[in-house]
C-alpha cells in the first residue's frame, strides 16, 4: 500500500533533522533537465511563471542558481523533513518514531513538480515548482507534457518491486494529474474528508490537507498494512462513513 501526498510550498530550512538516514530521488537526473530550463529564467519571468511576488521569484531564482548536484546532507535535506505545509504539519516528522519514519519511507510517495516521485527520506534541495505551472520545455508547454508516463512507470515499478498493489490518493488533483490511472497498476482508493459546516458536509480545504497528514501518520503510527483498517481512522473526530462510501471513494467526516 502507498499513500500519494502533494509536496508544500512552505519550507523548513532551519531545522536539523532527527535520523541521518537518507536517500537519493530516483528522477533526479530528469530534474537536472528542468533546473536548465528554469535558470534561464530571470526574476520577473519567474514571477510572472508562477504568480509570485518579486521576492519569492527573487528566492527561487537564486535557488536555480545555488542548485548542484551531488546532493548530501550537508547542501540538501530529506523531504519529511522539508515540506512544511498543512499536510507535513500533520504528520509531525520531527516528533514521529524512526521506526514511524520508515514506515512512511517505505509506504508514503511525495508527487514533485521538480523531482517527480520523492520518498520521504530522499534528500531535495529547497525549490518552488508547483506541477501546475505551465513551464515551457523541451518536451512540451508545462510540466504533465514533460513527465509524461515518466512518473507513472516509476511509481509502478515501485509497486512491483515492494508487492504492492494499493494506492490511497492522498494528493490534490492538481498533483495526481501527473498520474497516468489507467496504466497504474493498481487499486487507487482516495479518501475524501469533509467537515459540517451551516448543517452540510463540505470539503474545507485547510481542514481536507490537515485531514491527509492525520491519515498518513495515523498509518505510521500503527503500522497498518491492510488498507481495511484505515476505516478506523478517528483523528481529531473524522469517522468513515459507509453508506456514503464505494470502492472509491471513501468518505470522512466530522461535525
Amino acid at each position: 500500500m502507498y499513500f500519494l501526498l502533494s509536496p508544500a510550498k512552505n519550507l523548513n530550512e532551519k531545522q536539523d533533522i532527527i535520523f541521518n538516514t537518507h536517500t537519493l530521488p530516483e528522477l533526479l537526473s530528469e530534474a537536472e533537465i528542468l533546473i536548465q530550463d528554469l535558470q534561464k529564467l530571470a526574476p520577473h519571468q519567474l514571477a510572472a511563471l508562477m504568480h509570485v511576488s518579486d521576492k519569492i521569484a527573487l528566492l527561487n531564482t537564486e535557488r536555480h542558481t545555488n542548485w548542484h548536484t551531488p546532493f548530501t546532507p550537508n547542501n540538501a535535506k530529506a523531504a519529511i523533513y522539508l515540506f512544511n505545509g498543512d499536510v507535513y504539519e500533520a504528520i509531525d516528522a520531527y516528533q514521529r518514531s524512526e521506526s514511524e519514519i520508515q514506515y512512511m519511507q517505505k509506504n508514503v510517495r511525495i508527487l514533485s513538480g521538480l523531482y517527480g516521485l520523492l520518498r520521504p527520506l530522499d534528500l531535495i534541495q529547497a525549490y518552488r515548482l508547483e506541477m501546475g505551472t505551465a513551464l515551457a520545455n523541451q518536451r512540451g508547454k508545462n510540466l504533465y507534457e514533460f513527465w509524461g508516463e515518466r512518473v507513472t512507470q516509476a511509481l509502478n515499478q515501485q509497486l512491483l518491486d515492494n508487492g504492492e498493489n494499493i494506492v490511497i490518493n492522498l494528493a490534490s488533483q492538481e498533483y495526481f494529474k501527473v498520474i497516468q490511472a489507467q496504466k497504474l497498476n493498481a487499486r487507487i482508493i482516495t479518501p475524501i474528508f469533509q467537515d459540517e459546516k451551516n448543517g452540510q458536509y463540505k470539503v474545507i480545504s485547510f481542514y481536507a490537507k490537515r485531514a491527509r497528514g492525520l491519515m498518513v501518520k495515523y498509518a505510521a503510527m500503527h503500522a497498518i498494512e491492510d488498507p481495511e483498517m484505515l476505516k478506523n481512522f478517528d483523528e481529531e473526530g473524522y469517522q468513515f462513513q459507509a453508506a456514503l462510501s464505494s470502492e472509491n471513494p471513501w468518505i470522512f467526516q466530522r461535525r
